[in-house]
């Protein structure tokens, strides 16, 4: 029976951590964690199991571990010497959790990781007149951009542009240095 309970304390605890990590629930506390779980813990003890298991749930979040690496990861945590390994109910416990939780923790990772407002969908077409009602010769072609841009759980708005081909040309020019800056960028980390 005291296992059972042990276990359902570090389920919650883990639950607990996502939350505040993960979801935002600023709600949930440490103090709050401890008093409803861990109360017989002292708070250096409490303290110590909180930021070992919240340490542990980072590094298989931020690296979306599927099931394989995710046993490797615990297996090589059960066998650390000392004090900072991982007991075998607890990596239990974290590989439970995580088979429930890891694709609303992506989510919300990826979530976090987004600008907002996001580019949510490009349109464009070229248009060209041949000749006008007069019979005179026709005038440049002109690009017609549509931007469709959007936050999370609103609709989007839309940015339309039009471009000769100077603007064309000017536009094309700039995305070029992006990318180059871009290409440095990389090269140097």
């Amino acid at each position: 029976m005291a296992d059972a309970e042990s276990a359902k304390a570090l389920s919650g605890l883990l639950n607990g951590i996502a939350q505040r990590v993960y979801y935002n629930n600023t709600d949930i506390t440490e103090e709050l964690l401890k008093s409803e779980l861990y109360a017989d813990l002292s708070q250096e003890q409490f303290h110590t199991l909180h930021e070992k298991m919240k340490g542990l749930l980072k590094s298989v979040a931020s690296a979306d571990m599927d099931q394989v690496q995710l046993e490797a990861f615990l297996t090589a945590q059960t066998r650390k010497q000392g004090g900072g390994g991982l007991s075998t109910e607890q990596a239990a416990a974290l590989s439970k959790f995580w088979r429930s939780q890891r694709p609303r923790i992506r989510e919300s990772l990826l979530g976090q990781s987004r600008w907002e407002p996001c580019l949510r969908g490009v349109s464009w077409r070229v248009d060209l007149q041949t000749s006008t009602s007069r019979g005179e010769p026709a005038s440049s072609p002109v690009a017609l951009v549509e931007l469709e841009l959007g936050r999370t759980g609103k609709d989007s708005e839309f940015v339309r542009m039009e471009f000769d081909e100077a603007k064309v040309n000017r536009v094309l020019k700039k995305m070029t240095e992006i990318q180059e800056s871009i290409d440095s960028f990389v090269h140097q980390s």
